[in-house]
Protein backbone atom coordinates (compact mmCIF):
# COMPACT_ATOMS: atom_id res chain seq x y z
CA UNK A 1 0.00 0.00 0.00
CA UNK A 2 1.33 3.42 -0.96
CA UNK A 3 1.87 5.84 1.91
CA UNK A 4 -1.15 8.04 2.49
CA UNK A 5 -1.82 11.29 4.29
CA UNK A 6 -4.45 11.16 7.02
CA UNK A 7 -6.14 13.99 8.89
CA UNK A 8 -7.85 13.24 12.20
CA UNK A 9 -10.31 15.93 13.26
CA UNK A 10 -10.61 15.25 16.98
CA UNK A 11 -13.08 16.67 19.48
CA UNK A 12 -12.78 15.72 23.13
CA UNK A 13 -11.83 17.82 26.13
CA UNK A 14 -9.85 15.13 27.96
CA UNK A 15 -6.62 13.35 27.08
CA UNK A 16 -7.74 10.57 29.43
CA UNK A 17 -10.93 9.83 27.48
CA UNK A 18 -11.82 6.79 25.41
CA UNK A 19 -12.00 9.10 22.39
CA UNK A 20 -8.40 10.13 23.06
CA UNK A 21 -7.41 6.47 23.20
CA UNK A 22 -9.19 5.80 19.89
CA UNK A 23 -7.47 8.79 18.31
CA UNK A 24 -4.07 7.71 19.64
CA UNK A 25 -4.61 4.17 18.33
CA UNK A 26 -5.35 5.56 14.86
CA UNK A 27 -2.23 7.72 14.90
CA UNK A 28 -0.07 4.81 16.03
CA UNK A 29 -1.39 2.13 13.67
CA UNK A 30 -1.60 4.35 10.59
CA UNK A 31 1.87 5.82 11.21
CA UNK A 32 3.27 2.30 11.54
CA UNK A 33 1.86 1.57 8.07
CA UNK A 34 3.81 4.49 6.62
CA UNK A 35 1.03 7.05 6.65
CA UNK A 36 1.60 10.68 7.52
CA UNK A 37 -0.96 11.57 10.19
CA UNK A 38 -1.99 15.10 11.17
CA UNK A 39 -4.36 15.79 14.07
CA UNK A 40 -6.59 18.82 14.48
CA UNK A 41 -7.30 18.74 18.23
CA UNK A 42 -10.18 21.20 18.21
CA UNK A 43 -10.46 21.85 21.95
CA UNK A 44 -6.70 22.22 22.36
CA UNK A 45 -6.71 24.62 19.38
CA UNK A 46 -9.63 26.56 20.93
CA UNK A 47 -11.19 26.31 17.51
CA UNK A 48 -13.95 28.88 16.98
CA UNK A 49 -17.26 27.14 16.34
CA UNK A 50 -19.30 30.10 15.07
CA UNK A 51 -19.41 31.06 11.38
CA UNK A 52 -19.14 34.85 11.35
CA UNK A 53 -17.71 37.75 9.35
CA UNK A 54 -14.57 37.40 11.50
CA UNK A 55 -13.65 34.50 9.22
CA UNK A 56 -12.85 37.01 6.49
CA UNK A 57 -9.86 39.33 6.47
CA UNK A 58 -10.82 42.84 5.35
CA UNK A 59 -14.18 44.19 4.32
CA UNK A 60 -17.07 41.99 3.27
CA UNK A 61 -19.06 42.61 0.10
CA UNK A 62 -22.42 43.18 1.79
CA UNK A 63 -22.26 44.04 5.48
CA UNK A 64 -25.95 44.95 5.61
CA UNK A 65 -27.00 41.44 4.60
CA UNK A 66 -24.07 39.19 5.42
CA UNK A 67 -24.38 35.80 3.75
CA UNK A 68 -21.71 33.43 4.99
CA UNK A 69 -21.53 31.04 2.05
CA UNK A 70 -21.27 33.75 -0.61
CA UNK A 71 -18.86 35.94 1.37
CA UNK A 72 -16.49 33.09 2.26
CA UNK A 73 -16.51 31.92 -1.35
CA UNK A 74 -15.27 35.35 -2.43
CA UNK A 75 -12.75 35.42 0.42
CA UNK A 76 -11.47 31.95 -0.51
CA UNK A 77 -11.05 33.00 -4.15
CA UNK A 78 -9.19 36.15 -3.08
CA UNK A 79 -7.08 34.50 -0.37
CA UNK A 80 -8.78 36.46 2.40
CA UNK A 81 -10.06 33.71 4.67
CA UNK A 82 -8.84 33.82 8.27
CA UNK A 83 -5.61 32.01 9.09
CA UNK A 84 -7.25 29.20 11.06
CA UNK A 85 -9.53 28.32 8.14
CA UNK A 86 -6.73 28.50 5.61
CA UNK A 87 -4.66 26.13 7.75
CA UNK A 88 -7.48 23.58 8.10
CA UNK A 89 -8.29 23.76 4.40
CA UNK A 90 -4.63 23.13 3.61
CA UNK A 91 -4.64 20.03 5.86
CA UNK A 92 -7.81 18.80 4.16
CA UNK A 93 -6.41 19.40 0.67
CA UNK A 94 -3.30 17.39 1.56
CA UNK A 95 -5.18 14.46 3.13
CA UNK A 96 -6.28 11.26 1.40
CA UNK A 97 -8.39 10.19 4.39
CA UNK A 98 -10.16 12.25 7.04
CA UNK A 99 -11.27 10.61 10.29
CA UNK A 100 -13.67 12.51 12.55
CA UNK A 101 -13.19 11.27 16.13
CA UNK A 102 -15.78 12.44 18.67
CA UNK A 103 -18.34 11.59 21.33
CA UNK A 104 -21.87 11.73 19.91
CA UNK A 105 -23.71 14.69 21.44
CA UNK A 106 -27.49 14.90 20.99
CA UNK A 107 -27.43 12.47 18.04
CA UNK A 108 -24.77 14.44 16.16
CA UNK A 109 -21.24 15.84 16.44
CA UNK A 110 -20.20 18.23 19.24
CA UNK A 111 -20.69 21.94 18.49
CA UNK A 112 -16.96 22.55 18.07
CA UNK A 113 -16.77 19.86 15.37
CA UNK A 114 -19.94 21.08 13.65
CA UNK A 115 -18.26 24.50 13.67
CA UNK A 116 -15.24 22.97 11.90
CA UNK A 117 -17.58 21.59 9.25
CA UNK A 118 -19.53 24.85 8.94
CA UNK A 119 -16.40 26.99 8.66
CA UNK A 120 -13.83 24.82 6.85
CA UNK A 121 -16.11 23.31 4.20
CA UNK A 122 -16.73 26.62 2.46
CA UNK A 123 -18.59 27.17 -0.79
CA UNK A 124 -16.17 26.92 -3.70
CA UNK A 125 -13.51 25.12 -1.70
CA UNK A 126 -15.57 22.10 -0.64
CA UNK A 127 -18.63 22.16 -2.89
CA UNK A 128 -20.48 24.06 -5.59
CA UNK A 129 -23.72 23.72 -7.54
CA UNK A 130 -21.87 21.68 -10.16
CA UNK A 131 -19.51 19.81 -7.85
CA UNK A 132 -21.40 17.88 -5.18
CA UNK A 133 -22.40 14.36 -4.23
CA UNK A 134 -20.83 11.80 -6.60
CA UNK A 135 -19.34 14.66 -8.65
CA UNK A 136 -18.09 16.42 -5.53
CA UNK A 137 -14.83 18.27 -5.00
CA UNK A 138 -13.42 15.54 -2.75
CA UNK A 139 -14.50 12.49 -4.76
CA UNK A 140 -10.92 11.19 -4.69
CA UNK A 141 -10.69 11.38 -0.89
CA UNK A 142 -12.10 9.14 1.85
CA UNK A 143 -13.77 10.22 5.07
CA UNK A 144 -15.31 8.45 8.03
CA UNK A 145 -16.90 8.98 11.42
CA UNK A 146 -15.42 7.30 14.50
CA UNK A 147 -17.40 7.99 17.65
CA UNK A 148 -18.63 6.91 21.05
CA UNK A 149 -22.25 6.77 22.14
CA UNK A 150 -23.80 7.26 25.54
CA UNK A 151 -26.47 4.63 24.83
CA UNK A 152 -26.06 0.93 24.18
CA UNK A 153 -26.45 -0.50 20.70
CA UNK A 154 -29.93 -1.95 21.29
CA UNK A 155 -31.27 1.56 21.98
CA UNK A 156 -30.12 2.70 18.52
CA UNK A 157 -31.87 -0.14 16.68
CA UNK A 158 -34.90 -0.01 14.39
CA UNK A 159 -37.15 -0.83 17.33
CA UNK A 160 -35.03 0.81 20.04
CA UNK A 161 -35.99 3.98 21.90
CA UNK A 162 -33.38 6.15 20.12
CA UNK A 163 -34.35 4.91 16.67
CA UNK A 164 -32.24 3.40 13.90
CA UNK A 165 -28.61 4.59 13.95
CA UNK A 166 -28.66 4.43 10.15
CA UNK A 167 -31.24 7.21 10.16
CA UNK A 168 -29.26 9.21 12.71
CA UNK A 169 -26.14 9.07 10.53
CA UNK A 170 -27.79 10.00 7.22
CA UNK A 171 -27.54 13.81 7.67
CA UNK A 172 -23.86 13.59 8.63
CA UNK A 173 -22.71 11.00 6.11
CA UNK A 174 -24.89 11.95 3.16
CA UNK A 175 -25.62 15.60 3.87
CA UNK A 176 -22.06 16.64 4.73
CA UNK A 177 -19.44 14.05 3.75
CA UNK A 178 -21.01 12.60 0.60
CA UNK A 179 -22.33 16.03 -0.35
CA UNK A 180 -18.71 17.22 -0.59
CA UNK A 181 -17.88 14.17 -2.68
CA UNK A 182 -16.03 12.06 -0.11
CA UNK A 183 -15.95 8.29 -0.44
CA UNK A 184 -17.54 7.57 2.95
CA UNK A 185 -16.17 4.59 4.82
CA UNK A 186 -18.42 2.73 7.26
CA UNK A 187 -18.42 4.40 10.67
CA UNK A 188 -16.52 3.04 13.65
CA UNK A 189 -19.04 3.03 16.48
CA UNK A 190 -17.98 2.45 20.07
CA UNK A 191 -21.21 1.62 21.85
CA UNK A 192 -21.48 3.15 25.34
CA UNK A 193 -17.85 2.66 26.45
CA UNK A 194 -18.49 4.53 29.70
CA UNK A 195 -21.03 1.88 30.72
CA UNK A 196 -18.91 -1.24 30.20
CA UNK A 197 -16.05 -2.90 32.05
CA UNK A 198 -12.42 -1.84 31.33
CA UNK A 199 -11.69 -5.13 29.60
CA UNK A 200 -14.60 -4.55 27.22
CA UNK A 201 -13.22 -1.11 26.38
CA UNK A 202 -9.89 -2.79 25.72
CA UNK A 203 -11.56 -5.21 23.33
CA UNK A 204 -13.23 -2.27 21.55
CA UNK A 205 -9.87 -0.60 21.01
CA UNK A 206 -8.29 -3.81 19.77
CA UNK A 207 -11.10 -4.17 17.26
CA UNK A 208 -10.41 -0.62 16.05
CA UNK A 209 -6.68 -1.35 15.78
CA UNK A 210 -7.43 -4.45 13.71
CA UNK A 211 -9.72 -2.51 11.41
CA UNK A 212 -7.14 0.25 10.99
CA UNK A 213 -4.71 -2.29 9.51
CA UNK A 214 -6.86 -2.55 6.38
CA UNK A 215 -8.83 0.68 6.58
CA UNK A 216 -7.39 2.30 3.46
CA UNK A 217 -8.41 -0.70 1.37
CA UNK A 218 -12.04 -0.78 2.47
CA UNK A 219 -14.96 -0.26 0.12
CA UNK A 220 -17.03 2.83 0.85
CA UNK A 221 -20.72 3.04 1.68
CA UNK A 222 -23.15 3.09 -1.24
CA UNK A 223 -24.87 6.31 -2.36
CA UNK A 224 -26.94 7.02 -5.45
CA UNK A 225 -24.91 8.74 -8.22
CA UNK A 226 -25.86 12.29 -9.14
CA UNK A 227 -26.67 11.30 -12.73
CA UNK A 228 -29.57 9.15 -11.48
CA UNK A 229 -31.45 12.38 -10.76
CA UNK A 230 -33.15 14.69 -13.26
CA UNK A 231 -31.78 18.21 -12.89
CA UNK A 232 -34.58 19.65 -15.01
CA UNK A 233 -37.19 18.22 -12.64
CA UNK A 234 -35.75 19.42 -9.36
CA UNK A 235 -33.25 16.58 -9.03
CA UNK A 236 -35.95 13.94 -8.74
CA UNK A 237 -34.95 10.31 -9.25
CA UNK A 238 -35.25 9.43 -12.93
CA UNK A 239 -38.20 7.18 -13.93
CA UNK A 240 -35.92 4.44 -15.25
CA UNK A 241 -34.22 4.19 -11.86
CA UNK A 242 -37.63 3.93 -10.20
CA UNK A 243 -38.60 1.16 -12.60
CA UNK A 244 -35.40 -0.76 -12.08
CA UNK A 245 -36.00 -0.93 -8.33
CA UNK A 246 -39.81 -1.20 -8.35
CA UNK A 247 -39.90 -4.89 -7.47
CA UNK A 248 -37.21 -4.77 -4.79
CA UNK A 249 -38.06 -5.19 -1.12
CA UNK A 250 -36.00 -2.30 0.20
CA UNK A 251 -35.49 1.30 -0.82
CA UNK A 252 -32.26 2.55 -2.36
CA UNK A 253 -30.83 4.26 0.72
CA UNK A 254 -31.95 5.48 4.13
CA UNK A 255 -32.89 8.87 2.71
CA UNK A 256 -33.97 7.90 -0.82
CA UNK A 257 -36.13 4.94 0.07
CA UNK A 258 -38.96 5.19 -2.52
CA UNK A 259 -41.53 4.67 0.21
CA UNK A 260 -40.19 1.17 0.86
CA UNK A 261 -38.64 -0.36 3.95
CA UNK A 262 -35.25 1.15 4.73
CA UNK A 263 -32.31 -0.94 3.52
CA UNK A 264 -30.76 -2.54 6.64
CA UNK A 265 -27.46 -1.04 7.80
CA UNK A 266 -27.17 1.15 4.70
CA UNK A 267 -25.25 3.79 6.69
CA UNK A 268 -23.30 1.41 8.92
CA UNK A 269 -21.91 -1.34 6.66
CA UNK A 270 -20.46 -1.18 3.15
CA UNK A 271 -21.89 -3.36 0.42
CA UNK A 272 -25.51 -3.41 1.61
Amino acid sequence: MAAKKVLIVYAHQSSGSFNAAAKNAAVEVLTAQGCTVAVSDLYAMKFKATATAEDINGEVKNADHFRYAEETKLAWEEGKLSADLTEEQHKLTEADLIIFQFPMYWFTVPAIMKGWMDRVLTLGFAYSQEKRYSQGVFKNKMAMLSFTTGSQESMFSADGINGDMNVTLWPLQNGILHYCGFQVLAPQIFWAPSHVAPEVRGTMLEGWRTRLQGLLGEKPLSFIPLDCFDKEKGYQLKPEVHEKHAAKEFGLTVGIHLGKALPPNNQIKAGV
